[in-house]
Parts: structure tokens; C-alpha cells; sequence
């Protein structure tokens, strides 16, 4: 930077003091504070604790809310939850952080979050803000699933929410695809199809098999009972959390991080992930997408910067620290849309070209085919490509198998995939404009110390070079594929291409003989 000077070439005080950093607000704000997170264990929910345990180590205490799994007890999930490769950085840098980090025995679906009197008592107390992360993420999942998770988890956490005696702020993780109705979306409310009581009515009255047969029905214009649940989760904010200090982060399709705590990092195949390693690996072919629309994605860790900043907006609005004890007062609920397309925009064209073109320079050592993928905008051309690409190799490799006396279950694996695929078109085939003025704003309002360290805004990136770490992100954290298999790999890979032209020239010269 270069420094004014005085007459004579001295640097005055002023210009010295005015080069020193402006301290991170942020990080003041979470300064003793006591934050409790709901999904923690889901992709952005130890992103968070993470974030939070590194980047603002003055924090108080973290408790998350864990449930019992199907073979895996609060305990044990807990003691899982940090072995993760996310907290290597945070262990290296800072073990006894962990230390703040607590586990609390609960249920999102139950009353008090299924809570026994003790930690309900120290969350009334002691917690200042509140992530509410805790979601079901299959686009597809049952109405009656849906409803409760998304919708009667909300509901008591707003309910718990207006008894605690020191919070400061709250943020609710939504999605932008909740209004996907709508060609454009703004940062407002929007009327769902049906009030929260009312679906929680009928999921009671109903047997779950019942009110899933009639869910497309109730859906409407909403694609999935993710996107319509929540919605309406949303609306319960708005009729029933409107005197809190409550945020709503929308985030568009989350990927990989771009750089915190490592580049690339990813939990799951869900979404557009699990796409690109299925392209790459050669089981996926063919998508229902239109090429020339734009594709809204953003990365996760930039999500995460978001949702603190919000939580300190909020809590600023109130006109005092997070960790200090004052009354509540009435405040709107803020929303901020976290989208790439206002900023950065990328098509679905650009999205797959980069995609692709980094998988092959490090192809998976798994990959069983060579990489084909022919996406169509219409529902009949991807009907009949899906059907020549995916489902007729399956029928030949179970009837092989049958000839062998095993059974490959190929049919039923492209089932499953067909039916992610079409949930996925949902938002390929189609786009949306959206609004992000108040999260614009958002990032106006942080000093340069808060930008550096809490980055979200979507100019400063380079999709290229995301892509370059994101791919080898997917290799290595989804596929368990380490980098020194790569030589193996390209060998694999180029084996697997002369095999493909080799059986495309069979097949033209069978054709030629049969029509000769």
C-alpha cells in the first residue's frame, strides 16, 4: 500500500494509525458468547462448528443437538463427529478448542427438541445464538419425513427460542429453490401452499403411507417435498418468530469449499458432487439439463462466512454485543439470498466443460467406463437416451451376470439413479432470477479485517481454478482416491477409451453387415 507522506517525507501518526487493521467485529461479537447448532453433523453443520472453533476462539461454548442413530448411540456419534479430515487443520492449530464443543441429547421432530430438564435449562440460560442447520436433504424424501424435520423442527425451535433470557440472534439455513415457483426471487416472503399447522395437522391425522400418496397433489407448482416443506418452514418464521432476532440465510446449490479449512472439501454425493463423480466414474451418461441456462452454486465455506455475518448483523441491530444480557426487543426477520448469479454467473455448459476437463487430467482409479455424458433439454430426448445409455447396459451386464450365476442388480442401481437424476432436473432444466441487495449490503457493511477473514462475496471467484480444486476435492474426500494414484489411473483410463471405440467399431460394422 502506498503510505501518503508530509512535507519532508515523514509519516505522520495519523497515516500509522489509520494502517493498522480495524479488528474483526465478528469475531467481537462471538467474543463469550454461547451458541447452540442444530445439524451439526450435516455438511454445513461441521463447516460451522469448525469455522467458529477456529476463526473465533473467544467463544464460549458450542453445544450441538444430537439424536440417536440406528447403530449408533449420542455417545459414539459425537466421539465420530471429530474425526473427520475437516478438524485436521483445527487440531493442528489449536487442539483444545475441541474442548468447547459439547453434545446435548435431542430430537428436532419432539417437544423441547426431546431434551431432558437439565440441558433445557442451560440452553434458556445461557445461549446467545442459535444456527438452526437440521434438515433433510433428500429432495424426494416423504412428505410425512419431510414435514417433521423441516417443519415441526423449526416450529420448536422457535417456541424454545422465546424463553431463553440471553439471545441474541438466530439463523435459519432455508434454501433459495423455496420459492421455485417463482421466476424470480427476491429476499422477501413468499405465501406456501398451505400453513405449517395445517401439514403438521394432516401428518398427524394421516398414516405416512396416505399423506405421501397424496403429496403431488399438496406439492402444486413446488418440485419436492424438500423445496415445499421448506417453504412453509419459512412461514412459520414469519407468522411465529417475527418479535425475534431471527435471520434467514437462503444458500442455491452448496459444493465443495474454495479454501477453508482445506480446498475441495465435500461430505456427501448429494447434488451436483455426486453428478460429476458419476460422469466421472462412467455410470452417469446422460442428464435432463438445458446447457445454455444458468447454473446458481456456491461454495460452502463462503455459506458458512455468510451465516455468521448475518448472526452478528442481527445481534448489531439490537445495538449491543452478542454477549451482553439485554431485554429482547421486536425485530424483523432479516433474509439474505446467498446466490453466485448476480455476481458471478456460470452456465450449466461452462459448469460441465470444466468439470469434466479436470476429471480427466485426474480420472478416479475406480472409473468403469469411458466418460460419455450427452445432456438433453427435452424430457423425451433424456427419456430415450437414459433408456439407450444407462438402462440398456444394465439389462446386459444382469443378464450377463445371471449366465454366471450372479446377480449385479444393475437395473436397480440405475433405478435409484434415475430417480436422482430426475430430481436434480429440476433445477437443471430449469433457472431463476434471483435478488441479493441485503446480502450485498451485508458485505458492504464489514470492515476490511471481517472480509478477510469471514469472505463470502462471489467476484473475487475464479471458477476455473474452484473447479480445479473442487474435482480433486471429490476425489479424494468422496471417492477415498489419493492423489498418488493418478499415473494408475490415466493408464486405466486411456485402456477404458480404446476398449469404448473398440466395441463402437464392432457394433457399426455388425450394423453395416446386417443392412448389407
Amino acid at each position: 500500500m502506498d503510505v501518503p507522506e508530509r512535507e519532508g517525507g515523514d509519516i505522520t501518526a495519523a497515516h500509522m494509525v489509520h494502517q493498522i487493521a480495524e479488528p474483526s467485529q465478528i469475531r467481537r461479537c462471538f467474543r463469550g458468547a454461547t451458541v447452540f447448532v442444530t445439524g451439526a453433523t450435516g455438511f454445513l453443520g461441521k463447516l460451522l462448528v469448525e469455522k467458529l472453533l477456529r476463526l473465533c476462539p473467544d467463544v464460549e461454548r458450542i453445544y450441538v443437538l444430537m439424536r440417536e442413530g440406528p447403530s449408533m448411540s449420542c455417545e459414539e456419534r459425537f466421539e465420530q463427529f471429530f474425526e473427520s479430515e475437516l478438524f485436521n487443520r483445527l487440531k493442528r492449530e489449536n487442539a483444545r478448542a475441541l474442548r468447547k464443543v459439547s453434545m446435548m441429547k435431542g430430537d428436532c421432530t419432539l417437544s423441547d427438541l426431546g431434551m431432558d430438564d437439565v440441558h433445557l435449562e442451560i440452553l434458556l440460560r445461557d445461549v446467545n445464538c442459535i444456527f438452526h442447520c437440521a434438515s433433510t436433504m433428500k429432495l424426494n424424501e416423504k412428505l410425512s419425513t419431510a414435514s417433521l424435520t423441516n417443519i415441526g423442527a423449526t416450529k420448536e425451535l422457535v417456541k424454545l427460542a422465546k424463553r431463553m433470557r440471553n439471545l441474541q440472534s438466530i439463523v435459519y439455513i432455508s434454501t433459495a429453490f423455496c420459492t421455485c415457483s417463482n421466476k424470480e426471487i427476491k429476499e422477501v416472503f413468499y405465501e406456501p401452499a398451505m400453513t405449517g399447522d395445517d401439514l403438521l395437522t394432516l401428518t398427524d391425522i394421516l398414516k405416512g403411507d396416505v399423506l405421501d400418496a397424496i403429496a403431488p397433489t399438496l406439492l402444486g407448482a413446488w418440485s419436492n417435498t424438500h423445496t415445499f416443506t421448506k417453504a412453509i418452514a419459512e412461514d412459520v418464521i414469519r407468522r411465529e418468530g417475527n418479535d425475534l432476532p431471527i435471520a434467514i440465510v437462503r444458500p442455491s446449490v452448496v459444493i465443495g469449499t474454495v479454501k477453508e479449512p482445506v480446498a475441495g472439501w465435500v461430505q456427501n454425493q448429494n447434488g451436483l458432487g455426486g453428478v460429476i463423480v458419476g460422469v466421472s466414474l462412467g455410470y452417469i451418461r446422460t442428464l435432463r439439463c438445458k446447457m445454455s441456462n444458468v447454473a446458481d452454486m456456491v461454495p460452502a465455506d463462503h455459506v458458512i462466512n455468510c451465516m455468521l455475518a448475518a448472526a452478528w448483523d442481527i445481534s448489531m441491530r439490537k445495538g449491543s454485543n452478542i454477549n451482553l444480557e439485554i431485554p429482547l426487543e421486536n425485530c424483523d426477520v432479516a433474509i439474505y439470498n446467498y446466490v453466485s448469479t448476480p455476481e458471478k454467473p456460470i452456465r450449466w455448459s461452462t459448469c460441465t466443460d470444466l468439470a469434466i476437463h479436470h476429471f480427466l487430467q485426474i480420472p478416479p482409479s475406480r472409473q468403469v467406463w469411458h466418460v460419455i455424458f450427452a445432456p438433453r433439454s427435452g424430457r423425451f430426448a433424456y427419456s430415450l437416451l437414459h433408456r439407450l445409455l444407462h438402462l440398456a447396459p444394465a439389462a446386459l451386464i444382469d443378464a450377463f451376470g445371471r449366465c454366471l450365476g450372479r446377480n449385479y442388480g444393475a437395473l436397480k442401481k440405475y433405478g435409484s439413479i434415475g430417480d436422482a437424476l430426475s430430481g436434480f432436473a429440476r433445477f437443471t432444466a430449469r433457472e431463476w432470477r434471483f435478488n441479493n441487495d441485503n446480502t450485498r449490503a451485508l458485505w458492504r457493511k464489514m470492515n476490511g479485517e471481517d472480509r478477510r477473514l469471514f469472505e463470502f462475496s462471489m467476484e473475487s471467484l475464479d471458477w476455473d481454478l474452484y473447479f480445479h480444486t473442487y474435482v480433486r476435492g471429490l476425489r479424494v474426500y468422496l471417492l477415498g482416491d489419493h492423489l498418488e494414484t493418478i499415473p494408475k489411473a490415466r493408464v486405466r483410463r486411456q485402456k477404458l477409451k480404446t476398449m469404448h471405440y473398440f466395441l463402437l467399431t464392432v457394433i457399426g460394422l455388425i450394423a453395416l453387415l446386417l443392412l448389407y
